[in-house]
């Protein structure tokens, strides 16, 4: 085997070594499930398959203008906006029940402040995303952090705030506009929640992983937020920011986990790397602290029917665990996620219409599983080295030792054992390469019930 193979499969082979247990329990999966979630109808049975997985943190947006107070007029309250207890009746009552079963069942719970904002919360009093006030967002911060402060301590602050959906305009005579926007949006609500809870978390970012002319890019983003030129050299009179982690959503292309994009400045799984070197560049520019975590609060990958970006079923299970095992090797990374459930409902028109939402789901929209559903119960990516297939896995729901057995099948034979393998919860371990060959994991539940992961191939 070449020298350059040997060291990266000796690489890999030490990221998944007895060391792992602390590994995994160093890095945290959360799970989003926002039509659910906030349903009171549908709560209960979605925490507890989530819980089932193994899950115990979940991830919720809150939408300023749909908990507030005359969100279109143009007109702001007349009340004290900063205290949670002025708000009118029934404002809270969907996130209180939220938050309370989270509590109930010892999970936690990260709440990301963000647009759309009421009308009268933006610079011109029309729209819902345009220059929001930051001095009114740090009012709102201030309420939600009071109401929610001592059973939340993971923050961050806008989603996807480069992309138009969530704050706008992007651009302003052809130069992004929205990152000195969001820098003030973040300033105030850092200050908001710490001022409640002095050790709270509080990501920045929660930016979308590509750029163009209506998106700006992560890395671009970045570096205006925290005012600093291409060179990553800070203005003068800047101020260092308080972040206490940096959120991404590190979506990838229809080609899978390795892609990486040509414009350097865009960020997707397979190029984290490159978000690694930016926030270093930052901190060394006294921007921000140095070896501030990577949070990946929102993945997924998209399946079909979307007809433009979904891949198969099996290919949706595969990438995932890719996907999954990158977060993991990365030191950095604190935090992956699965975005959702349930694909998002077709919706009316022709079939590009239809499907134009989000089919990152373990289940369809119907409710029928995936083959990701038991591939998300027991991840396994496969790497091939030269003569070697280094796999990786875990048994997401494993609480304590157990044993996961590893089958193979070689060019559509029966499937055979392979190995039986002592774990915690995360695994590895070296096999020959064969062409043509499968594998897969099979584990037996507490309850007496296995689960059969999805066959997957090496990469």
């Amino acid at each position: 085997m070449p020298r350059r193979l040997l060291l990266a499969l000796l690489a890999l082979l030490a990221l998944v070594a007895p060391a792992s247990a602390s590994a995994s329990s160093r890095q945290v999966m959360t799970f989003e499930a926002p039509t659910q979630l906030l349903d009171d109808g549908a709560r209960e049975a979605t925490l507890d398959e989530i819980q089932g997985f193994g899950v115990s943190q979940v991830r919720a947006l809150v939408y300023w203008r749909d908990f507030s107070a005359r969100e279109r007029s143009r007109k702001p309250p007349r009340f004290d906006r900063s205290d949670d207890t002025a708000y009118p009746a029934g404002t809270w009552d969907r996130l209180d029940r939220l938050v309370d079963s989270i509590q109930r069942r010892q999970m936690t719970i990260q709440l990301t402040l963000t647009g759309p904002v009421p009308k009268w919360a933006t610079k011109k009093k029309r729209g819902y995303v345009r220059d929001p006030s930051a001095k009114e967002f740090g009012k709102w911060a201030h309420a939600v952090a009071t109401r929610y402060g001592d059973r939340v301590d993971l923050w961050s602050i806008w989603n996807e705030p480069n992309h138009p959906d969530f704050l706008g305009p992007q651009y302003r005579k052809g130069k992004p506009h929205t990152p000195r926007v969001y820098r003030k949006l973040y300033q105030a609500g850092e200050s908001a929640i710490h001022g409640v809870d002095a050790d709270d978390r509080v990501l920045f970012g929660e930016t979308a992983p590509i750029g163009n002319e209506n998106v700006v890019s992560p890395l671009g983003f970045l570096r205006g937020a925290m005012c600093l030129n291409e060179r990553y050299k800070k203005e003068p009179g800047c101020a260092r920011l308080r972040i206490d982690g940096y959120a991404h959503h590190a979506y990838t292309r229809k080609s899978g986990p390795t892609f990486v994009s040509e414009d350097s400045d865009e960020v997707s799984i397979g190029s984290l790397s490159r978000l690694v070197h930016a926030l270093d560049a930052a901190a060394r520019a006294r921007a921000i602290a140095r070896n501030r975590p990577i949070y990946l609060t929102e993945f997924g990958i998209q399946s079909k029917p979307d007809p433009l970006a979904g891949v198969s079923f099996r290919r949706q299970a595969e990438y995932l665990a890719i996907s999954e095992h990158i977060a993991y090797a990365n030191p950095r990374v604190a935090a992956f996620s699965q975005y959702l459930l349930f694909d998002d409902k077709p919706r009316k028109g022709p079939r590009l219409q239809r499907f134009s939402g989000f089919e990152t789901g373990l289940r369809t929209s119907k409710g029928g599983k995936k083959a990701a559903y038991d591939g998300f119960i027991l991840p396994l990516a496969v790497k091939q080295y030269g003569a070697n297939d280094v796999l990786w896995g875990r048994v997401r729901p494993a609480a304590g030792a157990t044993q996961v057995t590893i089958q193979t099948s070689l060019r559509g034979a029966r499937w055979k054992r392979l190995t039986v393998i002592d774990t915690t919860g995360v695994y590895g371990f070296k096999t020959p390469h064969a062409d043509r060959q499968r594998y897969r994991a099979k584990w037996k539940r507490p309850d007496g019930r296995t689960i059969t992961g999805p066959p997957i191939r090496p990469y």
